[in-house]
């Protein structure tokens, strides 16, 4: 054994051992080696698994994960479509007749009518108390019959005298004052004939009749209720019934529109779509909102209610344009597109703008000419310049 041995300056007597220190140090210089190169072997290995991910990304990124996806296309070309302008509004009458009294007015004895009824032209829809003009009526037929008596006594003394005259008893002065008599008379018998007739007519005018055959929309008047001319309308009448639609619209779709188009439109809440037809197009625009009026004729229906409100299309002829199913179409934040295949099989994003959606598809008012190939229905799963390998649909 290889030991030292020395004295310090006491009388301890130390004694090293050089061959466990050189064991220790050869051991401890081993063990920082290992560690050493398992640090090593350790970031040799994360390299290269970075390296093989980052190109197994990149050859999914260039191939959409390892294999071209194949997604189906259509050429959709150009279609006849019919050009159908929405639009809504309230309903109302075509012919909103106001109904008042047309003599002196009084006390109101019968109402005949309410809201929701169909009347005659004519017809009595309410009555006034005629009882002091019933005794001026029978005071003038009194007088008519008084006037007729000296009418026939006029008559008669007008006779005589004409028998006398030939032998003298009767002056022609007489005759002609008596025949002056008997004009008066027959006279004062038509005025009051006149009179008895202003009377009646008068009583007549007592009762509120319909001026025309319709509907009776509204009832503002109530038995005994005092009325006068001054009243204005007791009802409101809708001439015939008829309806319409009045609708505001913009105008740019008011120079489409021509009187006679064919419409339909539902009543809000009803599930009854009525069929009409453009009766009059405002021939004014309005400086404020830039829109004019549109009214559509439509007929009668319970559903109806003047006041209400209802949507109505109007068909407003044929226009050729590209018809795409709604699958095709995309939109996001900025705005509507679609993904068109170029030639070499690349997918793009072409912008477009939407006409009209129906049952028979979305038109497309601009951005396709109808011969690209559109994607029809996988378009949120594809990304612009992604590789695909196109099938072609027939277009619907």
């Amino acid at each position: 054994m290889n030991r030292e041995s020395r004295f310090e300056g006491s009388d301890t007597l130390v004694v090293v051992d050089r061959s466990n220190r050189r064991r220790n140090i050869i051991i401890a210089v081993a063990v920082i080696t290992l560690v050493a190169l398992a640090i090593a072997l350790a970031m040799m290995m994360n390299r290269g698994k970075r390296a093989d991910a980052a190109a197994t990304a990149a050859a999914a990124g260039a191939t959409g994960g390892g294999q071209i996806p194949t997604v189906s296309v259509i050429i959709p070309g150009q279609s006849a479509v019919g050009r159908v302008i929405s639009t809504s509004g309230a309903l109302a009458a075509q012919r909103d007749q106001p109904v008042g009294i047309a003599g002196s007015g009084g006390r109101v004895t019968r109402v005949l009518v309410d809201a929701g009824s169909w009347v005659k032209a004519g017809q009595v829809l309410a009555t006034v108390d005629s009882s002091v003009q019933a005794q001026q009526a029978a005071q003038l037929s009194a007088s008519i019959a008084a006037a007729r008596a000296n009418a026939s006594l006029a008559q008669s003394n007008l006779d005589r005298a004409q028998g006398l005259v030939a032998g003298g008893f009767v002056s022609k002065a007489d005759l002609d004052a008596k025949r002056a008599a008997r004009d008066s008379a027959n006279a004062q018998v038509r005025v009051t004939q006149a009179q008895l007739g202003a009377a009646q007519a008068q009583i007549g005018q007592l009762a509120v009749r319909a001026p025309t055959a319709g509907l009776i929309l509204s009832r503002s008047v109530e038995v005994g209720q005092i009325i006068s001319p001054g009243n204005g309308g007791l009802f409101r009448l809708a001439l015939g019934g008829a309806m319409e639609m009045r609708a505001s619209m913009s105008q740019q779709d008011l120079a489409s529109i021509h009187v006679g188009m064919p419409a339909t439109v539902t009543p809000l809440g009803s599930s009854e779509t009525l069929s009409g037809s453009v009766r009059l197009v405002s021939p004014i625009i309005d400086p404020q909102s830039r829109q004019g009026e549109v009214r559509i004729a439509i007929p009668y229906s319970s559903s109806i209610r003047p006041g209400g409100f209802a949507e109505a299309k109007i068909a407003a002829g044929a226009t050729t344009a590209t018809v795409l199913p709604q699958s095709a179409v995309l939109s996001d934040g900025k705005g509507n597109y679609v993904y068109v295949v170029n030639t070499n099989n690349i997918i793009e994003r072409r912008v477009i703008t939407i006409g009209q959606v129906g049952d028979s598809g979305v038109t497309i008012a601009s951005g396709l000419s109808g011969l690209e190939r559109v994607v029809l229905s996988a378009g949120p799963f594809l990304n612009p310049g992604q590789k695909i390998a196109p099938v072609r649909s027939a277009a619907r």
